[in-house]
């Protein structure tokens, strides 16, 4: 289980959404202000009263390592589990996590401060076999491994049977990206082409361009741009302005430009 960003509150949403700490075994920081990191240490100081002995990854800027430690070295004496720390170099895209079945892309993005955006992409599945037609044939079972890495399949008496007759394509691979503080960066889309959920930031409504330039932000209608251009699957917006109080405004700007939009919202549960 992944978690990305964790800003002061974190430990109580977990709670509430009866999410079990022990789960967590990732956490990803886009950037250093404190809306997106500060309650990670406290974070970290439940997690060793609580007996965790697993290691946390953590994957951010390197500038917080060292506030990190300082943190740890002050707050969280006597962890019996170890951090482990990873630098992620925010002005490149790349491979930063990977594992048997997902990979982990880092996004550049343009904030007042070195950020970056993650990608999740599943990797594709092997295909399953079509257990009927396998029988039918009398295919042995020593040859089921061979036949979902594609290989045909071979009879008692010789007869070869086509790998696409003994087997259902993989299911589709899923992708979701996160684009947290950005201003709006025109080629951004790239290297988010075609992912089935991309979160942005969508911090003002297109009221308050000049403002969201000058405060590296980025517009609802911005960041459905981004979701037409890559051709998403829905768009999520969030981190809106304390400004608006009824955040719809916002949701309707961006389907003007892209009408699979929702507005995200605490607690909220998206299927991929």
């Amino acid at each position: 289980m992944f978690l990305v960003d964790c800003g002061e509150g974190t430990q109580t949403q977990l709670r509430r959404s009866h999410i079990r700490f022990t789960k967590i075994s990732h956490i990803f920081i886009s950037h250093l202000h404190g809306d997106h990191c500060l309650g990670l240490a406290g974070m970290l100081s439940s997690f060793g009263m609580l007996g965790r002995t697993a290691p946390i990854h953590i994957f951010a800027p390197q500038a917080l390592e060292k506030v990190l430690n300082l943190q740890i070295d002050t707050f969280c004496h006597g962890l019996d589990y170890p951090i482990v720390f990873h630098a992620t170099e925010t002005t490149e895209h790349k491979v930063i996590y990977e594992d048997h079945s997902v990979e982990v892309y880092s996004i550049p993005l343009q904030h007042r401060m070195p950020c970056c955006g993650f990608l999740f992409r599943e990797k594709p599945g092997l295909p399953h076999i079509r257990r009927d037609i396998v029988d039918m044939y009398g295919i042995s079972v020593s040859q089921i491994n061979n036949i979902k890495q594609g290989k045909d399949g071979v009879t008692d008496t010789g007869e070869i049977i086509e790998n696409d007759k003994l087997v259902w394509p993989a299911e589709k691979t899923r992708s979701y990206a996160y684009c947290s503080d950005t201003e709006y960066i025109p080629t951004l889309h790239q290297m988010v082409e075609g992912v089935d959920v991309l979160y942005h930031e969508s911090t003002y409504g297109k009221d308050n361009e000049k403002m969201a330039h000058k405060y590296m932000h980025s517009t609802a209608e911005q960041a459905a741009m981004v979701a037409r251009d890559a051709h998403v699957g829905k768009l999520l917006l969030g981190h809106y302005s304390a400004r608006y109080e009824d955040e719809k405004v916002l949701l309707e700007e961006a389907r003007t430009v892209f009408p699979n939009t929702a507005l995200s919202d605490e607690g909220m549960i998206i299927e991929v």
